[in-house]
């Protein structure tokens, strides 16, 4: 951790894909402990920014700083054990596999058994209590022999979201959580990221399209457009930004904005 608490720092990120620039000069800092959200119309660049956080994509030019390291050309394994872990908008788990054992292999990824086929039994056990544990967090306690493949799609999340968790990350990289899962089942995944967000040694970044989410639940929220930061702000600063609403079409988004934060009890602030 530098010693103004930024955890995560871009310094003029850029990224071409031939003659399409999709990040564009994109210097951030995120605040260790805070929620910070991404947001911008399709298009924007916000996932190619995830992708360049998390390794998986390279820069065309620029710096990305973890506590204050550079790690702009670290793989994205080497990034994951240092403490950045990354969840997909396409739910990314082992469907043939039982939720207990997509868990606990994430949890021995992180011992120093992580190639092991073979090991004590006792040695296992440790990493499936603490795989349990984690289940329970997330609310699939009971689940754990259940095939991955057949929960509902909610409930992937959930073990998405646990996965990641027993990978020990400082930093969470969520992108769209909520994707393609009911509205009656977004409570539920908002519930789990809230206990992780509640957590002193926790910092999430969120990619996000639901305003109610974003506006309820960030502390700091990151605006890109054509691949360009156009604002950063509270959600207060935020709704009221013209230019944010501009680039929202127009001013589409405004209303859901105004009526996130009232909901929240935000507005004004």
């Amino acid at each position: 951790m530098t010693g103004n608490g930024i955890i995560l720092e871009t310094r003029h990120l850029r990224k071409d894909f031939q003659a399409l620039r999709a990040v564009d000069d994109v210097s951030i800092q995120v605040r260790q402990g805070t929620f910070h959200s991404i947001i911008g119309p399709n298009g924007a660049g916000k996932t190619t920014l995830f992708n360049l956080l998390s390794g998986t994509l390279k820069p065309s030019e620029g710096e990305v700083l973890f506590k204050g390291q550079d790690i702009t050309r670290f793989s994205d394994t080497r990034r994951s054990h240092l403490g950045i872990g990354r969840s997909f908008q396409i739910t990314n788990i082992f469907p043939n596999l039982t939720v207990l054992e997509n868990v606990r292999i994430a949890t021995q990824s992180r011992g120093h058994d992580s190639l092991k086929i073979w090991m004590h039994y006792g040695r296992y056990r440790q990493y499936e209590e603490r795989a349990r544990e984690i289940l329970a967090e997330v609310g699939l306690a009971g689940r754990e022999l259940q095939i991955a493949g057949l929960l509902p799609h909610g409930d992937q999340r959930k073990l998405e979201i646990a996965i990641l968790m027993a990978t020990e990350p400082e930093l969470l990289l969520l992108d769209e959580p909520t994707a393609g899962i009911s509205r009656e089942e977004v409570p539920a995944i908002m519930e789990v990221i809230g206990r992780i967000k509640a957590r002193s040694d926790k910092t999430i970044m969120l990619v996000e399209h639901k305003m109610d989410i974003v506006m309820g639940t960030s502390d700091v929220i990151t605006v890109m457009h054509l691949g360009n930061v156009i604002a950063e702000g509270t959600p207060a600063e935020i709704a009221g930004n013209e230019t944010v609403q501009n680039a929202y079409l127009g001013g589409l988004y405004k209303d859901a904005m105004r009526e996130a934060l009232a909901a929240d009890g935000r507005e004004g602030e």
